[in-house]
């Protein structure tokens, strides 16, 4: 059965909203209060340096590309640090919250849908389709210092949540992150 212009056209439309949809609920998940998932961190945890292994095992052979993603990944782990300073975290009977940084998690949200606004948008120009020939999306040192950024603050972030669950099953309570107090310590 050959696949007809409408058909096509409806996949596209299909994948479209599958994207808007994914893209709106991390959004949603970067900004807001969330409940605590340990399987939800540990997945994260170990699944991204997975997906990382595996693309720079296939793209092994261009540096640029190599080098673009392991610089991604140390701006990753720092903002994935500084974004755990600035989650604010609840233990309660209800169960374990936290609430990330809402001006990180948009500004990391916009910086992926405007890469992938324009990886559509440059292939569909070039190819009149959103047909990607094979390694297309590997072959940019951007898109891969991109996607090393996002993993490595996912991962960072995850181990963070892991560690302030396990710290406060133990009943470790951390110190409070506040820049008022800070500036009005006084020098030793």
């Amino acid at each position: 059965m050959a696949i007809t212009s409408t058909s096509s056209t409806l996949l596209t439309a299909a994948i479209g909203a599958f994207i808007v949809w994914r893209i709106v609920s991390r959004v949603r998940r970067m900004v807001g209060r969330q409940k605590y998932s340990k399987v939800r961190a540990t997945l994260t945890v170990l699944v991204f340096p997975i997906l990382i292994a595996l693309i720079l095992f296939g793209v092994h052979t261009h540096m640029d590309t190599v080098l673009g993603m392991l610089a991604g990944m140390g701006v990753g782990v720092g903002l994935g640090m500084y974004g755990h300073r600035l989650t604010k975290f609840e233990n309660s009977a209800a169960g374990k919250f936290y609430t990330p940084n809402a001006h990180l998690g948009i500004a990391l949200s916009l910086l992926l849908i405007g890469r992938i606004a324009w990886r559509m948008g440059t292939l569909y120009y070039t190819t009149q389709s959103f047909t990607a020939p094979p390694g297309d999306l590997s072959s940019s040192p951007l898109t891969l210092f991109l996607f090393g950024m996002l993993a490595a603050y996912y991962i960072t972030f995850a181990i963070g949540l892991l560690r302030w669950a396990r710290n406060a099953d133990a009943g470790v309570s951390p110190e409070p992150v506040n820049a008022e107090l800070v500036e009005n310590e006084p020098v030793k």
